[in-house]
């Protein structure tokens, strides 16, 4: 298979960048797409060009980090997929493919394909964790969970902070990512000392941070590659209102 990639490329987040073209043949269908753009790099470097920059670690669709826009579409054509995960044979061969970094205000380009996602993170620790002293660590069975909320907190807890839902959002809002990070701990007996400060602490963060108001368009649960449902922005919205009510806020309220 052979392919035309025309890929963003931008030396930092100061200077202009621009799309610029490659041609890469001898592709398999299984080959995964980052796997392609490791083709594209050797390439670069034989004939002394500047490799592409891009984000990748587990290439197992775990860590979230392999997060590009391809043709227009967050971790690609494939729904519930990462891009790592993204194999050839969903394209056709002959295709142009448009690879572009996010877009968001929040997440300032650093090279090419990377951008710094570092604002994902200080909404987690603004209030992500539970830090309720509860003395030794007690045993696991001890705390009666309910399979339905196990289930519930499951389903949110597998969000791998990719920004894939900001990267989608024409609002580039980061809802989708805070309600799982609120939620999974939410609706555990063990989140529930700090419930109410942890919705208020994380929207607070999220919106410190510059990313931008929800309005139930639905392209974050769309394109999530864990599949994580528009339910939750409507548990945090619950949570982050019956906070506000309460003056919840800070680690003493």
């Amino acid at each position: 298979m052979k392919f035309k990639l025309r890929i963003w490329r931008q030396p930092n987040a100061l200077r202009k960048g621009q799309f610029e073209e490659y041609e890469v043949d001898d592709v398999g269908p299984d080959e995964s797409f980052l796997e392609v753009l490791d083709m594209l790099n050797e390439q670069l470097i034989a004939n002394g060009g500047d490799p592409v920059a891009f984000d990748h670690d587990c290439r197992e669709g775990i860590c979230g980090m392999c997060g590009i826009m391809i043709n227009g579409i967050a971790h690609g054509p494939k729904a519930a997929t990462t891009a790592c995960q993204l194999h050839m044979r969903h394209f056709k061969d002959g295709d142009v493919i448009v690879v572009e970094p996010w877009r968001a205000k929040a997440f300032p380009v650093i090279k090419d394909l990377v951008v710094e996602r570092a604002a994902l993170d200080r909404i987690i620790q603004a209030g992500g964790y539970i830090s309720a002293s509860t003395g030794s660590a007690p045993d696991a069975n001890s705390i009666p969970v309910p399979k339905p909320v196990a289930d519930v907190s499951m389903d949110a807890a597998a969000c791998i902070g990719c920004g894939a839902c900001v990267a989608a959002c024409p609002n580039s809002s980061a809802m989708l990512f805070t309600a799982a990070k609120v939620g999974h701990l939410n609706v555990l007996p063990q989140g529930q000392a700090e419930r109410f400060d942890r919705a208020v602490l994380m929207v607070d963060a999220m919106e410190a941070e510059g990313f931008g108001g929800c309005t139930n368009i639905g392209e974050c649960a769309a394109v999530c590659p864990k599949e994580i449902g528009l339910d939750f922005i409507a548990l945090l919205n619950r949570e982050y209102l019956h906070g506000k009510l309460k003056g919840a806020g800070s680690r003493n309220a």
